[in-house]
This record gives structure tokens, sequence and C-alpha cells, in this order.
């Protein structure tokens, strides 16, 4: 395509929103003229299946719940007065709170001012309040964030090593709807034994977010904490940052939860509109759609699919390129929320499909020097989409060259990027948002929340369970379940040694062998279970045998 033909495709394509602050160019993904006619049957049944979720129906019928993230930052939208209630007095629960740790109205025990927050989750529970906190935050913020987002002893020591001698200055926000998630259930227990060891009451620096009647919040009441603030069962982990999981942690940093709420909100009304090209997140899911044939096994043609993939049918990555540092964690965060959604083995039907979208990315110029290379020049198994950010900072820039700033060379290297991606035949979008505030990233998450919505519409599937994280949770359990019987087996046997074939075999798993060799193996590898590994010089590894220490 010739580039002034190309340039009447971008004015045809181009969303443009000026109460948003948003635009969405599509003009280099290679869709026909005739794409989004024979894509309107399924996207008007998208558009319903949105209306039925929004007004309350179980639309997570694996787990028979509701799913009602988007009444969040519009109470009024809530099917019940009790729900409106709850959501508009946990808002106002937050901001007290939040005012009463600035203001020193609720001090640490020696009366000084919380100036940190340590929040302690996993998945969504920690993806959502990182990328706030990334985005948003200032070194002139009220309270300086740190996060245990897993189950890592040493990833657990050099965050409490850079908060240091300040941990009796902080506050410890645990956040798990069950209370019975282990990772963080060990981070809290890690953080409990970091606040004793210095003399600290854990309970005078520690607040939960929690179900209500969770192990957790039975915990929190009954140690007596600061306060506890509510989760609901409709609303997943990774669609939760505008509930108390993104924003309390985010009020506390010191940032304008008002503005992400109200950029989200707006982006909800402007992306409820049944006009495709007026509602960007239609016309992502669309864009989704037609980059991977809609995703799954099948050969299948499907409506709208192009011809453009190795194979029909075949997925495409989808590579997120944010030209912004504040937004390196945005990929992180898609990356959950669409592929924790949109990878499922069967559809809403029972079908085997094996769906999803694989997401991949850092951030632009970064990635510059890095897999753009193979981008470029290498299997044209993706898509890109391109985030750009027009304002550079809230100051003048000085300039690196006549006339260029060092953020003119970032806005040139997206645009040079984007242009020689298009000429070897790589598609690509870029979503162009004014700067970076809280309304633009309360805009940017209900964009992508409700693009996942709509695209898992349009392949039948069930965006709002994870069977596989739970699969994954049974096989660790048992995991767990094996090392106990292997350290009992040694300890009652201290002047034994063992090959892990006599392990596996005293145990009665001889398929867990690689396993039982793997348990041991870390076993040896730490003081805490004093279980020592006897390796010959010149003998093979496998080979090794293991002993309790007397």
């Amino acid at each position: 395509m010739n580039p002034i033909e190309l340039w009447q495709r971008y004015k045809t394509y181009l969303f443009d929103n000026r109460q948003l602050g948003l635009t969405l160019d599509i003009s280099r993904m290679n869709f026909k003229d005739d794409f989004f006619d024979r894509m309107k049957p399924l996207i008007q049944k998208a558009f319903s299946a949105m209306d039925a979720l929004e007004s309350g129906v179980i639309a997570n019928p694996d787990e028979n719940r509701m799913v009602g993230h988007y009444w969040l930052r519009n109470p009024a939208l809530a099917p019940t007065p009790e729900l409106r209630t709850e959501i508009e007095e946990t808002l106002t629960a937050i901001k007290t709170f939040a005012k009463a740790i600035h203001t020193g109205k609720i001090t640490t025990p020696s009366g000084k001012l919380f100036t940190k927050v340590l929040v302690v989750g996993i998945g969504g529970s920690a993806l959502g309040p990182q990328f706030a906190a990334n985005a948003l935050g200032n070194p002139n913020d009220p309270m300086t964030p740190y996060f245990f987002d897993n189950t890592d002893p040493d990833g657990m020591d050099y965050t409490l090593g850079q908060i240091g001698s300040h941990l009796a200055e902080t506050l410890t926000v645990v956040i798990s709807k069950s209370g019975g998630t282990v990772e963080t259930r060990n981070g809290m227990l890690e953080a409990k034994a970091a606040y004793k060891a210095q003399g600290l009451d854990f309970a005078r620096h520690a607040v939960a977010v929690t179900g209500k009647d969770s192990a957790l919040d039975k915990v929190a009441t009954a140690e007596m904490w600061l306060q506890r603030f509510p989760m609901w069962d409709w609303v997943g982990g990774r669609t939760s940052e505008t509930s108390a999981v993104g924003l309390l942690p985010a009020a506390l940093q010191g940032l304008d939860i008002d503005g992400i709420l109200a950029g989200a909100k707006l982006c909800d009304e402007v992306t409820r509109s049944k006009n495709v090209m007026a509602n960007p997140s239609a016309i992502l899911a669309l864009m989704w759609y037609h980059a991977t044939n809609g995703g799954g096994s099948s050969d299948q043609e499907r409506p709208g699919a192009t011809k453009n993939q190795e194979r029909p049918g075949a997925t495409k990555n989808m590579v997120i390129l944010p030209y912004k540092d504040r937004l390196q964690l945005f990929t992180k965060y898609l990356q959950q929320l669409i592929m924790e959604s949109l990878g499922k083995e069967l559809d809403s039907d029972g079908k085997l499909v094996n769906q999803g979208i694989t997401v991949y990315g850092n951030k632009g110029t970064t990635d510059q020097h890095a897999y753009i290379q193979q981008l470029r020049d290498g299997v044209n198994n993706f898509f890109v989409t391109f985030v750009e950010v027009l304002k550079d900072r809230n100051v003048p820039s000085m300039q690196v060259e006549t006339d260029f700033t060092t953020g003119d060379f970032l806005s040139a290297f997206l645009l040079g990027t984007r242009s020689s991606l298009y000429g070897s035949g790589r598609e690509s979008m870029t979503i162009t948002i004014d700067r970076i505030d809280p309304f633009a990233f309360g805009v940017l998450v209900a964009l992508y929340e409700r693009a996942v919505g709509l695209y898992a519409s349009l392949i039948n599937i069930n965006a709002y369970h994870q069977p596989g994280v739970e699969a994954g949770k049974k096989e660790a359990n048992k995991v767990v379940k094996l090392q106990q019987a292997i350290i009992s087996l040694l300890r009652s046997n201290p002047t034994v040694s063992y090959t892990v074939e006599e392990v596996a075999g005293a145990l009665n798993v001889p398929d867990d062998v690689e396993v039982t060799f793997k348990v041991l193996m870390h076993l040896s590898a730490n003081p805490d279970h004093k279980i020592k590994q006897l390796l010959p010089e010149n003998t093979p590894l496998v080979a090794s045998r293991f002993q309790a220490s007397t």
C-alpha cells in the first residue's frame, strides 16, 4: 500500500475520543474492507453478553458467580442496593483510612507517621498495585510502596533489606480473598517474623484485604489488626485494580484514586457503545480476532478469518510495546489479564479448543536493542501494539541535538520501528494517550478489561475462571505432601543413606522418582531440614545418596 493509500486508511479507521484522551490506530492491521461487516453477528452477540454480565447474571457459571468489576467505578450499576452500598462504603473507608495514616491520626506504636507500605499478595493482588505504583508514583509521595509478590525467601529478604531500619514505620497490607493462598500466607508469615525480630507487634502494623469470614479475616479479627477491607467473590484478582485490592495501596501511597475511577468509569461508558467504530475495546477485540483467526487449535474457517497465518486458525503472539518507562509493568499486567482470562482448554460448550494469546514485551526503546530484530526479520508469528504517550514530562526538556529532545528521540524511535515493521509485512496497531496520569491509567485498565470480555464472547469461552491455575495448585500440594513423607523417612532412619530410587520405593511412589530427586536436591541445598547429599567424586549427580543429619 503506498503512503497516500495508507494515510487514507489511517483516517478511515482511526478511533479518536478527546474526552478519554485516547486514539487507536488499526490501519496497519491487514484486515479486508468487509471484515467488520462479516464480524457484525459475533460482535453484537458479544455486546449482548456484556450487557447481561453487567446486569448481574451468573457470568462465571463454573464458579456460580457474578462478574462485577464494572460496578466498582459506577456503583449505581450494581444489581442490588446492598451491593451498591458496600462498594460506596468501602471506597469511603479507604479514603478515610489513608487520610488517617497520612495525617497521623493513626500512627505507629511509637507515635511516628507510617512512611512505607509493604503489600503482600500474588497475581492480580500484586500486579495491579505494582503497575499503579510504578506508573503514577513520585518521590514525594507520603508513603513508599514495597511488594512481596512471590514465595521466594531471597526476594523477601531483598525487599526487607530495602526497607531496613524503617520497618517500624512500615504498614503491611495483606491481600488474599480466601486467606488460603499459600504464597500470600507465606509472605505474611515472613513479614510477621521480620517485625518480631525487631521487637515490633505485627498486628499494630497490619491491614487485611480479604473475603468476609475468610481464614485471613479471622486472623486479622482475632489479632486486632488495624483495619480490614472487603474482597468480593464477584471480583477476580486480575480485574481487581479498581477494588480495595488496587485502590487501598494506591491511596496509601498518595495517588489520586478518584482520578483512576473517573478514567475507568468514562472508558466503561464509551466502550458500552454498540457502534463498533466508536468503541475502542470492541475494535481491540476484533483486531485480536483478525490477527489470530479466533485462536484455538481448529483449522476450521471462522467468520472474518484472514489468510495471513502460517496455518488457518494458528494463534499469533501479542507484543505490547509501551514507549514510556512508567508503563513498563503494563505488559506484565496485561500478560495476566489476557493469558489467565483467555488461555482455556475448553469453550463454554465443553468443546476442546485450547484457546489463548501469548503476551510479551518490555518497553521502547529498550526493545529496539533486543528482540525487535526478530520481529523485523524473523518468524512472523505476532502482532504488535505500540503504546504512545504524547507528553514527555511535566517541565520543558533540554535539547540534546538541534531542535531535538530526549522525548523527541523516543517518539522518533516508535514511529521508525512502526514503519520498519510495516515495511516488513508485520501487523501493528497503536494506542496513543495524552499523558500518564491517574485518569489515563484508569482508561487503560478499563479499555483492556472490556476488550478481554468481548473477545472471550467472540471465541465462546469463560474469561472469568482459571481451572489451569487450580490444577497447578493441586499438583503443588502433592509435592508438599511428598516432601513431608521424604523428610519423615530420612529422619526415622538417620544412620541410613538412600538413593533416589530407594526413597521412591520406600514411599511407594515409583512414578514420582524425578520429583523425588528434585525435592531431595532442594532439601540438601538448604540448611533448614538438615538433609545432606552424599556424592563421591566422579559420581553422576543422579547417583547421589541422601541422609538426615544427626
